[in-house]
């Protein structure tokens, strides 16, 4: 794979920088990868070559290309730190047909110094982790200290929201800026775009959750390093339940340059800790937005049925809180909502809803409580099929549950009736 042709122009409203990326090893044709931003912060976007180094190596390691090639010169431990990078996801997804590419670039022989101070910046999507750090961050750090957050990066293009919705969500958070004293930069790119067709639709969120994430964002954040000195990836994960994950405190770090650093912070907090610090920001508890569902009730950031709304909304509901929330259709969550809407994954995700349990019970929400008990026993059921389907019928058990079995739990007429019926006591 050859990185060519980095550049820097406007296009529209939109300034850019934007590189060639060509296949050596594929049958497709050369691709432009971008990073753009608007008008009040185009002096901060750089054509930095990182910016296209950092994603490409992990999409040519990925797909089976022999090397990275760019004609830039490129930091010696940025280029060290991608060849653990690879080498740690070759072996977290025991991935023995994958190869550690070699990159082909200058060495860049000094770092120049800064005309002016950069400053600590943060990933930013208006959910319950991006606030919780936010928040911890001007509790725990003076404003005048290096690693006060003074600057957001709100990214359009790692997901599937409609550009209305990403604008609207932006003009919402003019009270969240002027709060908490940061600015927030819109940044557009086609990072994500650029692989989706890859393959199948599964198989290219596979690669996008378990390799690319935390790359992608990288990506965006060195092409405003002339800002930015740092940049916080907010944890989604508790340090109890990390397992390999495209965004992790092992390697995130990793796309970090000499002069430029990336850190994985809080994981030492619950996803509840952090829905109580943000609940506790009143004015953050009225502008959250978890959701990046296509179609949204007019009037809201949240659709209130997707499995992180619903997360979310069971939360504040066991806070006392989600009537605040004013960005939910819904000011309560029942039972059966929890059972049809919530899709667990992980043991993290079953966290969310388990450690709520004491306190619904002290609160008398015995539907709750039961629907949770329930939404538990199916993903560990799930869990225990995908375990020995993958000790011993490698992926063949699985795949019949998901066609057969859990259809039948999603529909089992008992377990509605047992919510129903506590509805009625």
């Amino acid at each position: 794979m050859k990185i060519i042709d980095l550049k820097r122009e406007q296009k529209g409203n939109l300034f850019r920088v934007s590189a060639t990326v060509v296949w050596e090893d594929r049958d497709r044709a050369p691709q432009e990868v971008y990073i753009a931003t608007t008008k009040e912060f185009a002096q901060d976007l750089s054509c930095n070559p990182y910016s296209f180094l950092i994603p490409c190596t992990i999409v040519a390691f990925y797909y089976g290309e022999k090397r990275v090639f760019i004609d830039a010169e490129i930091c010696p431990q940025l280029l060290e730190n991608l060849q653990t990078a690879m080498a740690m996801l070759k072996v977290w997804y025991k991935r023995s047909d994958r190869s550690i590419i070699p990159i082909e670039a200058k060495i860049k022989p000094t770092v120049p110094t800064p005309t002016i101070p950069k400053q600590a910046g943060i990933f930013f999507t208006g959910g319950i982790d991006t606030l919780a750090t936010l928040r911890l961050n001007r509790i725990n750090y003076p404003l005048e200290h290096p690693r006060s957050i003074k600057d957001g990066l709100f990214i359009y293009g790692f997901s599937n929201t409609t550009l209305e919705n990403y604008e609207k969500a932006y003009k919402s958070f003019d009270e969240i800026k002027k709060d908490a004293g940061i600015t927030l930069i819109p940044v557009y790119t086609n990072l994500y775009a650029f692989v989706k067709d890859l393959d199948v639709e599964q198989f290219c969120i596979e690669f996008w959750k378990d390799y690319y994430t935390s790359a992608a964002l990288s990506a965006v954040a060195h092409a405003f390093s002339s800002r930015l000195a740092s940049i916080a990836v907010s944890s989604s994960d508790e340090i109890a339940y990390l397992q390999p994950w495209g965004t992790h405190p092992l390697l995130d770090p990793l796309y970090s340059s000499y002069d430029f650093t990336i850190r994985h912070e809080y994981i030492t907090l619950s996803r509840f800790t952090k829905t109580k610090l943000v609940a506790e920001w009143d004015l953050a508890l009225q502008k959250l937005r978890v959701c990046d569902q296509l179609s949204l009730p007019p009037g809201y950031l949240n659709c209130g049925e997707c499995p992180k709304c619903v997360a979310t909304m069971t939360q504040l509901a066991a806070l006392g809180m989600l009537e605040k929330a004013t960005t939910f259709p819904a000011n309560d969550i029942s039972g059966e909502t929890i059972l049809k809407k919530a899709n667990i994954q992980h043991f993290d995700e079953e966290a969310y809803y388990l450690d709520l349990l004491e306190l619904l019970e002290q609160q008398n929400r015995t539907e709750l409580v039961i629907s949770i008990q329930l939404l538990s026993r199916r993903f560990r059921y799930k869990q225990f099929v995908k375990d020995i389907d993958q000790k011993i019928f490698r992926g063949a058990m699985y795949n019949s549950y998901l066609k057969f079995i859990r259809p039948r739990i999603l529909k089992d007429s008992r377990i509605l009736d047992k919510v129903n019926q506590t509805k009625l006591a």
